[in-house]
């Protein structure tokens, strides 16, 4: 799962990506409004974190303009103002929580696995299913009857985005954003090579389903038929 933390206060964005990568999730982090709006209009995060105050455009003018576009991403916002009015124009203007600095990282934790939850394609985390195939993330291995194999953090990654989105097709440039990060120098051949691995870990479990390449397009994992 990938958040977007949204903070101008160097120390505490550090501090709340490393919490959130030491709790398995991907952080990105910006500092100021504007490229945290460019960002999660991408739609590529899962959860937003969004502080108030920032420069170049403030938290509820990003969250504004994200809900005017459309997006729908559970954003969770920070603010050092406690004043209810401040809170309610946040709720307002389509945050779905409200946390007031300082805060216990424990609930802030709590917060983030509350709104993937509120995700349809979010509500089950620890594990998915898929044509006799389960992919375990507490243990980062994908299993079949009596088989299993361990994927790499990568292979993980890949292989629930197409578990989550069965029978649709997933573009490489989707597969990019979402695994390797916005700014990242990956390239298409990088996503290649990782659908590779997981085809034999696929074959090597005896699954009864598959990585099928559309051509120009992406990959889509389906039931073999």
């Amino acid at each position: 799962m990938r958040v977007l933390v949204i903070e101008d206060e160097t120390r505490l964005a550090a501090t709340l990506q490393d919490l959130l990568e030491l709790s398995g999730y991907t952080a990105d982090v910006r500092h100021d409004g504007e490229s945290g709006l460019d960002d999660a209009l991408t739609g590529i995060y899962d959860v937003i974190l969004l502080d108030v105050m920032l420069p170049r455009l403030d938290g509820f003018s990003v969250l504004r303009r994200l809900r005017e576009a459309g997006n729908a991403t559970p954003v969770l916002m920070l603010t050092a103002r406690s004043e209810t009015a401040d809170k309610v124009e946040g709720l307002d203007q389509g945050a779905d929580y409200y946390l007031t600095k300082p805060f216990d990282p424990k609930e802030l934790l709590a917060c983030v696995r509350a709104l993937a939850r509120r995700q349809p394609e979010l509500r089950n985390p620890d594990s998915l299913e898929f044509g006799g195939v389960r992919l375990d993330k507490s243990s980062f291995t994908l299993s079949c009857g009596g088989r299993s194999v361990r994927l790499s953090r990568k292979e993980f990654d890949i292989c629930e985005l197409l578990m989550r989105n069965r029978n649709l097709v997933l573009a490489k440039e989707s597969l990019l954003l979402k695994i390797w990060g916005y700014e990242s120098d990956a390239e298409d051949n990088n996503v290649e090579v990782y659908i590779s691995f997981l085809r034999k870990k696929l074959a090597h479990i005896h699954a009864k389903v598959r990585i099928r390449t559309i051509r120009m397009v992406g990959y889509c994992l389906e039931e073999d038929g």
